[in-house]
């Protein structure tokens, strides 16, 4: 069994790719960057609506490359676990389902290490910041097959306060086809203009969030779009749009892996540590340093 002081190194030392998995041109050459880019009517979607989807970030051999590496963190004594920033086999409210959460993938294996200098993440990603791309943090949702839980409606923001100005932005991915039938990510359109909600639980009751909703807000919350995604697709989406995920009532498993990045400039609001085990970044001082690593510049 492994164990606590099984080495592995902590890859979050290193500020760039470590391996071949996401081919990148050279910096310098600006022209082979531009097939990443997203059409003026897909930027313009994202600030109309919140949120833009269905954008190719994984070919199918990354996706393979992914999985392998999940797979083994399923196992609550993998190598490696201490550092999770946060770890959860299990974040489900009700025991009758399961949602696997977790943060910090990024300091553990090579292909989610690599994952967040893709060009094919980090060129879109510049483009809705508008500006020069910084880590925040990952994290993987998983929901398994016939009882996977559900992720309640919830905005980004409320969660990440402790960081200003809000310049945030979440790239979902998944790495298995994406439904309704197992779970798929849902949004209120246009919600990304309603105001900064108080936290009301991220995997219990859908319904929780009823209670801090005007009645009109709440008449929207009833028509939300389903995003349906292939395999190796993303969706971006605003740090203020309400968005959440059904039940996994199929026979195949919804997994997902999220980048949460910041437009370089944001500052700590706290002198308490931004994540569980990171050293604090003195309020007032902008993030930066070995968590925080600057992922590409425009």
């Amino acid at each position: 069994m492994a164990t606590l002081t099984d080495e592995v190194p902590d890859l979050a030392a290193i500020h760039q790719p470590i391996g071949d998995l996401f081919p990148r041109p050279d910096p310098s050459d600006a022209s082979a960057w531009i097939k990443w880019r997203l059409s003026e009517d897909q930027v313009a979607h994202f600030h109309e609506h919140g949120y833009v989807a269905g954008i190719r970030l994984l070919d199918d051999a990354q996706v393979d490359a992914l999985r392998a590496e999940l797979q083994e963190w399923f196992d609550p004594n993998h190598r490696g676990r201490h550092l999770w920033y946060e770890y959860h086999t299990n974040e489900s409210s009700d025991p009758n389902t399961v949602l696997f959460h977790a943060l910090g993938a990024w300091r553990i294996k090579p292909g989610f290490h690599d994952l967040l200098w893709n060009p094919a993440f980090v060129v879109p990603a510049a483009q809705l910041l508008g500006g020069p791309v910084r880590f925040w943090h990952d994290q993987l949702f998983c929901k398994p097959a016939r009882d996977g839980g559900v992720v309640a409606w919830h905005q980004d923001y409320s969660y990440w306060t402790r960081t200003v100005p809000m310049a945030h932005l979440t790239c979902w991915i998944g790495l298995d086809d994406s439904t309704q039938a197992n779970g798929c990510l849902q949004y209120i359109p246009g919600s990304h203009r309603w105001n900064l909600l108080p936290i009301t639980g991220l995997a219990g009751d859908m319904n929780a969030i009823r209670q801090v909703l005007t009645d009109d807000q709440w008449q929207r919350l009833n028509q939300p779009v389903a995003i349906e995604l292939q395999k190796g697709e993303a969706a971006f989406h605003h740090p203020l749009l309400i968005h959440g995920s059904f039940g996994n009532r199929s026979d195949r498993p919804r997994r997902a892996v999220v980048l949460n990045v910041v437009r370089d400039g944001v500052t700590s609001a706290t002198d308490q540590p931004l994540l569980e085990g990171v050293p604090p970044v003195p309020r007032g001082q902008p993030l930066g340093g070995r968590f925080f690593p600057l992922l590409y510049t425009p």
